[in-house]
């Protein structure tokens, strides 16, 4: 199977898969001891993240994923009724329903702006800049988008939000050991990604890092016997959980600095950029704006193709089952997205042998 999906749920190092089997060799070993020491123990792996990311470790929290940490998130706000949230079509849709839920039950509203797929980044904000509304308390946007692998909340973006007293929640599922990520976590409200996708963590391993005025108003989903230490380990900490994976994040990032940041970032955009170039020129496909040092590039099907979900699932196992392959594919009116990623172990044939296979399929 030729893995073109790193961007979906990544793919643990063998590396980081012992260093978790240590883990939990250890906790079976005395769990009271494990247990009584976790607290500690994910306290030092926070600092160590934070220093990757260039983070404030007194303002970031370890969680299970991204769709944890909206939640999370989106329940500390006190919505009013009338105030409104602004999401765009490119958002991850589990994000954008968590923050439906929210709203109903505060009478707020979610409003989706349409982003045309073809939209640059100077077009992007003046667009999302432009749909403000004098009701909009927050805009929820994608570092990256999941569908359409490009950039939305770029720092001008979200400085020019604040400014305009919109609070903002930046999506950045792919960001860790994907981009140089310091500029957005110092300037949203909320920020989150997930290091089981480019950072080699365990599956599921993912930060919240909140800024100094929210801090205390966060409420975790569950309360714990770490609730009165504050923020971040009253998110933290859920009683008998498994934490072999947070402790193991760090071993990720290891390998990553190993290999190289950068070598490694280098090696996948290119790679990304010469799969969606095959993907054009063998399959016929139209390319999507990429964005530089992206690890993932998505391509236009054609009209008709993968336009709702049952058909994008349908395309997805055609593409599996027929060619070998797993690729991210999402519905889109007038034609859906096809998305690929890049990673140290794909090589270019992967991509041309999916290419070919894409143009049989398509007719």
């Amino acid at each position: 199977m030729a893995h073109l999906n790193h961007g979906s749920y990544g793919a643990v190092p063998l590396a980081v898969q012992r260093a978790q089997e240590q883990l939990r060799i250890e906790q079976e070993r005395d769990p009271d001891a494990f247990l009584l020491e976790a607290p500690g123990r994910i306290a030092e792996v926070r600092r160590v993240i934070a220093a990757a990311l260039g983070a404030d470790p007194d303002g970031l929290a370890l969680l299970t994923n991204v769709t944890e940490a909206v939640a999370v998130a989106l329940d500390s706000i006190p919505f009013a009724a009338g105030d409104e949230i602004l999401v765009t079509d490119h958002g991850y849709g589990v994000v954008t329903r968590a923050a439906e839920r929210r709203a109903a039950e505060c009478g707020a509203t979610v409003r989706t702006l349409a982003l045309p797929l073809d939209d640059e980044e100077d077009a992007v904000v003046a667009a999302v800049l432009a749909a403000l509304r004098p009701r909009t308390r927050l805009a929820i946007l994608d570092r990256i988008t999941s569908p359409t692998a490009r950039a939305v909340a770029i720092g001008p973006l979200v400085r020019a939000l604040a400014e305009r007293g919109v609070l903002t929640m930046v999506d950045a599922a792919h960001a860790p050991g994907m981009l140089p990520v310091e500029q957005e976590i110092g300037g949203a409200d909320f920020w989150f990604g997930n290091l089981h996708k480019w950072a080699f963590a365990p599956r599921p391993t993912a930060v919240l890092a909140v800024r100094p005025e929210w801090r205390e108003r966060i409420r975790p989903l569950t309360y714990s016997w770490e609730h009165e230490q504050g923020y971040p380990a009253r998110v933290e900490w859920r009683g008998t959980a498994d934490y072999t994976g947070w402790l193991a994040a760090p071993a990720g990032l290891a390998l990553l600095e190993e290999l190289g940041v950068e070598r490694v970032r280098g090696h996948n955009d290119r790679l990304a950029g010469y799969g969606q170039r095959v993907l054009v020129e063998l399959a016929g496909l139209s390319a999507l704006p990429a964005t530089p040092g992206v690890s993932m590039r998505a391509v236009r099907l054609p009209a008709g193709v993968a336009q709702d979900e049952p058909a994008a699932k349908a395309l997805m196992a055609a593409v599996r089952d027929g060619i070998g392959a797993r690729v991210a594919v999402r519905p889109w009116a007038g034609g859906g997205v096809l998305r690929i990623s890049a990673q140290v172990y794909n090589r270019p044939e992967e991509y041309r042998l999916l290419a070919a296979g894409l143009a049989r399929l398509l007719g």
